[in-house]
């Protein structure tokens, strides 16, 4: 199946989740006077005034009886399978299908955007194991974290999956109206709107998927998302899909994130003692 093809394809981009330097705690981490960590204190500042982003993320997760309960049996070979560090239950739903939120009866897709979904799921190759990227958003919802280091004119969001990363420039620049060198994860440009972080993306090339079923997506996509610090410990990001020429309306997905204080992420390199390429094939 796609989906069992897709999960052994990105468990092997993994690397052991919530990766931390050992006995350095964060400066400026607020803490209780018992010394436990005071993730409920207010949204740090930057010296601009903004709220600062900056820190270690990682996503709510879903659990293995919360999967079971929205996809039925359909990851039952990777929940019997779970890899150390890739197991089900470290992932977002959305991780698994972004279009949970329809109905069954509800079609999301357009007619042309099914056929180019069948027919990629048909020329997927498992033993494809380090391929193309994981994409955006897929690599912030999978078992690793995020990392944010924002700047007044510049914010970056490193991903510990496959070592990507994304610049959001924040120094008036509006996004161009075509782009020449269409891109993996795409070019984004942000403003804020009070405290919150508004990022409108676009220039995307059409090789990643949207998720582990393989949902696809055109050149045309357009992402908007906005960042929502709550207090120390707790960011919103709320990312809208359009994409006019694969799906029916625009569809939006909610996901709140965690603070990891005290860790940090660690490079990823899927070639790296990889032995399984030569045992996949396809079906």
């Amino acid at each position: 199946m796609l989906v069992d093809r897709l999960l052994i394809t990105l468990a092997f981009l993994a690397s052991g989740a919530y990766a931390q330097w050992l006995n350095f705690p964060t400066p400026g981490t607020p803490r209780l006077p018992n010394g436990k960590l005071n993730l409920a204190a207010p949204t740090p500042r930057a010296l601009d005034g903004k709220p600062d982003l900056s820190g270690v993320w990682m996503h709510e997760t879903t659990t293995v009886a919360d999967v079971k309960r929205l996809f039925g049996n359909r990851f039952d070979g990777e929940i019997a399978g779970s890899i150390p560090g890739m197991e089900i239950g470290t992932q977002h739903k959305y991780a698994f299908d972004i279009l949970l939120d329809f109905k069954p009866e509800e079609s999301a897709m357009r007619p042309e955007g099914a056929e180019l979904y069948r027919k990629r799921s048909a020329e997927d190759d498992p033993a494809n194991v380090c391929g193309d990227p994981a994409g955006f958003p897929s690599a912030g919802l999978l078992s690793e974290p995020i990392k944010i280091v924002q700047s007044p004119k510049l914010t970056i969001v490193l991903y510990e999956v496959d070592n990507l990363h994304r610049q959001i420039f924040t120094d008036g620049r509006a996004l161009p109206k075509e782009f020449e060198l269409p891109a993996y994860l795409g070019y984004s440009a942000g403003h804020w709107e009070r405290d919150t972080l508004v990022v409108q993306t676009a220039g995307f090339n059409d090789k990643t998927v949207l998720d582990w079923v393989g949902h696809i997506h055109s050149d045309a996509l357009r992402i908007s998302e906005r960042f929502q610090r709550r207090d120390f410990g707790h960011m919103d990001i709320e990312t809208t899909f359009d994409d006019p020429k694969i799906y029916t309306r625009p569809f939006t997905i909610k996901v709140p994130y965690n603070l990891l204080p005290d860790a940090d992420i660690f490079e990823m390199f899927c070639n790296e003692n990889e032995k399984d390429r030569a045992h996949l094939r396809k079906d």
